[in-house]
């Protein structure tokens, strides 16, 4: 790979690495696995760089590659646990409340109108740059930003979210 394919390959890493790792937080669910999940499917992604000729195609092939390698990683991992009549000495982890949290905030983001819905996701899970989604949505950067504002405060004082969880203190900047 010549000098420039390389640096084009770090810059795309760099512009939706953050992004590209939260897709593997959730093939995964657990950060470390996530982490090691992204690297083995960019070191894919960088031995096919010179194959891969639609640029806009390279997220998707970097997500497939993920998908392919967990399921790899699982099937590897289901043959290495054998059953036992023995109970671990160590409690296993409950993720329920990550569960409860995470279905709770879906909810309420499907409360918010589409429009701001949209620009929460693209903000946040996305994390696309203000100008990348106004480009996207075709608005200016100050109705982004407006867009943005209104629906974090309308999350901000959703009852919906309290009431799933009302031992956490609603939170004011």
């Amino acid at each position: 790979m010549n000098t420039t394919r390389h640096e084009e390959f770090r810059e795309y890493v760099a512009a939706r690495g953050p992004a590209l790792l939260r897709h593997a937080m959730q093939l995964t669910s657990d950060r470390a696995e996530a982490e090691d999940l992204l690297q083995a499917a960019l070191a894919k992604t960088y031995l096919a760089w010179d194959r891969i000729n639609d640029r806009a195609a390279v997220d998707g092939y970097v997500r497939r590659a993920m998908v392919n390698t967990q399921i790899s990683w699982w099937r590897r991992r289901k043959l290495e646990i054998y059953p036992t009549d023995e109970l671990p000495d160590q409690p296993i982890d409950d993720h329920t409340r990550r569960s409860e949290l995470h279905d709770a905030l879906s909810r309420a983001l499907d409360r918010l109108p589409p429009r701001q819905r949209l620009a929460v996701m693209l903000r946040y899970y996305e994390d696309m740059p203000e100008a990348e989604i106004a480009e996207v949505l075709g608005v200016s950067v100050g109705t982004v930003k407006s867009t943005v504002s209104r629906a974090m405060a309308k999350l901000r004082d959703d009852t919906g979210l309290g009431s799933d969880f009302p031992e956490i203190p609603p939170q004011r900047p």
